[in-house]
């Protein structure tokens, strides 16, 4: 059981119970080198390539692994093989455990929970949500009233977002089901995920997966055989239903799954039926039912005499509708069948299409790899350019470059991007947007970058007045050319910034400046502002991440015309915005290069 136990326990589990135990000694009052030395190891397992349980098994391996020492070594041995960790659990007998969720709430870290807990014995978010409702923090020091207005828009969100997953966590968890229940061997012709993960919602419910039966094998003693191998996933927690043609479980994160056990005939409907959305489904029914038809999750029929019209795919459902096929990803009933009817669907932006990745992060500031170790991670990739952009100074928790450093890691960009690693290394920066709109570095070191990512990291909280003048100052700004995760969300955890988004892109559109691509999209598209898919990696492991972007550029409605960096090298940076003065290096660089071509 025990090893069994280790093959489940991946390294994000693994993650977040160093975590919370860092968390739990910051709530204690430890020395800060004691829960620091926990939120290292958190952060250096959530990104290895490397299983950690799979490494735990010989322990020398886990000593190997940057700051892991003899002791580190051993706390991991323990949580691969418990699940959980003997100094985490001492402390939740000392703390409830749903202080874990009160710590989850945005703008509430260790520190104040500890304060919270001390003065009001407040230990779970019901309890914080009444203080701050009946206006008991703000006399408390290091809160006010701001604090519990905030306070209650987190427990709103905190709220909204439970029982919801991340993208990447359901995609994970369905890959490994995947793999199960494809051990079945010739009992499952296919595995196909639907619901939310399939039409790339930023966050998942329930995981939908449809299971189409080999031939042979649709007989009922043949069907519970195969959902009995299904229940036999060593991930389940609890099994929820299990009928003639359906399983349900949930897993031990909490995530329920429905597998569906399909004949071939009818993968097609229940396809289009179990992938959604509730409304595109409601609106297509209704187009099938003018027409004379019936549509549920086994076939399209006539609706007189129910005769079978198409249901083995979703290509031929739609085209008895006189429809052109719509991607999973549009099918949100937000246009995509008026589109569809007039043959006017975008032709939407393809991963393969994407040339280069810009915005990303090195040693230089809070990344865990080199700058070579990026650019050859992005070359592997496929990608023909990269644009490093480490934090400006006043990010100091994320070691943020001052100017002297700055120049300096622009030099060695350049050195980098002359050294023949396949790819091209734009030098870049991710500059921080101050409080009064203004960028974080003088004229002299933006001049010099070829990429200026602009973003906020502080007074989140502002109004929505004085939040929308802080970003129109910003784009007004002539060496403005990106601004990177406008919205400013953190998903399951925080909200968007409060500001005036149309005006803002408005302000875009004038001034010639991209927006990363979580800034509504489809709004982008609608005024020409164009648009980046960037990763915001902090580490090579993160740069695949990309396709999650296009993902959500897809459900955008963006095409490879709204994305400027489906553009070549030279023809990128000739598409950003031309900030003042001369040329940057690389761009000068391009021309040199065209004019030697020319006298060839």
């Amino acid at each position: 059981m025990q090893s069994l136990y280790n093959q489940r326990m991946d390294n994000r589990q693994i993650a977040r119970i160093l975590r919370e135990t860092a968390q739990l000694l910051e709530i204690d009052g430890a020395f800060i080198g004691r829960y620091r030395s926990y939120e290292k190891a958190a952060e250096l397992v959530d990104s290895l390539p490397e299983s950690v349980a799979a490494l735990a098994q010989e322990p020398e391996k886990l000593k190997e692994l940057p700051g892991i020492g003899e002791r580190l070594a051993e706390h991991l041995q323990e949580i691969v093989k418990t699940g959980d960790y003997s100094l985490r659990k001492t402390l939740l007998k000392k703390y409830p455990e749903t202080l874990l969720q009160v710590l989850a709430l945005q703008s509430l870290g260790p520190k104040k929970v500890s304060l919270l807990w001390k003065t009001f014995h407040a230990g779970t978010v019901e309890a914080v949500e009444a203080l701050a409702r009946e206006g008991k923090l703000r006399a408390v020091p290091g809160f006010g009233e701001k604090s519990e207005q905030n306070i209650l828009k987190a427990v709103a969100t905190f709220r909204k977002s439970s029982g919801r997953f991340h993208v990447h966590t359901a995609e994970e968890a369905a890959e490994r089901l995947i793999e199960h229940i494809g051990k079945a061997g010739k009992a499952v012709a296919s595995v196909t995920p639907a619901g939310s993960l399939r039409r790339g919602k930023e966050t998942v419910g329930d995981l939908d997966l449809l299971v189409t039966l080999g031939a042979g094998h649709t007989t009922k003693a043949k069907v519970e055989t195969l959902a009995e191998h299904i229940l036999e996933f060593p991930g389940i927690e609890q099994t929820l239903a299990r009928g003639e043609n359906k399983v349900s479980f949930t897993l031990e994160d909490g995530m329920q799954v429905d597998v569906r056990l399909l004949e071939k005939e009818s993968f097609g409907a229940a396809l289009l039926y179990f992938t959604g959305s509730k409304e595109h489904n409601v609106a297509l029914r209704g187009r099938a039912n003018e027409m004379g038809y019936t549509l549920n999750e086994y076939a399209l029929s006539t609706l007189k005499g129910e005769k079978r019209m198409a249901g083995a795919s979703e290509e031929e459902i739609y085209a008895k509708l006189k429809l052109d096929y719509i991607p999973p990803e549009l099918r949100e009933n937000s246009g995509e069948i008026a589109a569809a009817e007039k043959h006017a669907l975008p032709k939407l932006v393809r991963r393969e299409e994407i040339r280069g990745d810009l915005q990303m992060h090195t040693t230089a500031s809070d990344g865990k790899n080199t700058i070579e170790e990026m650019a050859t991670a992005a070359r592997q990739l496929g990608h023909e350019y990269i644009a490093i952009t480490d934090h400006s100074k006043t990010v100091t928790v994320a070691n943020g470059l001052d100017e002297r450093r700055m120049a300096a890691h622009i030099r060695k960009l350049r050195e980098a991007d002359k050294a023949g690693l396949g790819i091209r290394i734009f030098a870049g920066a991710e500059v921080d947007i101050l409080k009064d709109g203004t960028l974080d570095y003088s004229t002299e070191i933006l001049a010099q970058l070829d990429v200026v990512v602009c973003s906020i990291h502080s007074y989140m909280n502002l109004e929505r007045e004085a939040m929308t003048e802080r970003m129109l100052a910003a784009i007004e700004n002539p060496y403005t050319q990106i601004i990177a995760h406008p919205t400013g969300r953190l998903l399951l955890r925080r909200e968007a910034f409060d500001y005036d988004m149309e005006k803002v892109l408005d302000a875009a559109a004038r001034h010639g400046v991209a927006m990363e691509c979580n800034s509504y999209p489809r709004m982008c598209k609608e005024r020409g502002v164009k648009v980046v898919i960037s990763t915001d990696a902090h580490s090579t492991q993160n740069l695949p991440y990309i396709r999650f972007g296009v993902t959500m550029a897809r459900r955008g409605w963006l095409e490879k015309r709204d994305v400027l960096n489906t553009l070549p090298a030279e023809k990128f940076l000739g598409a950003l915005r031309a900030k003042p003065g001369a040329r940057t290096a690389a761009a000068a660089g391009a021309g040199a290069r065209r004019k030697s071509a020319r006298r060839q």
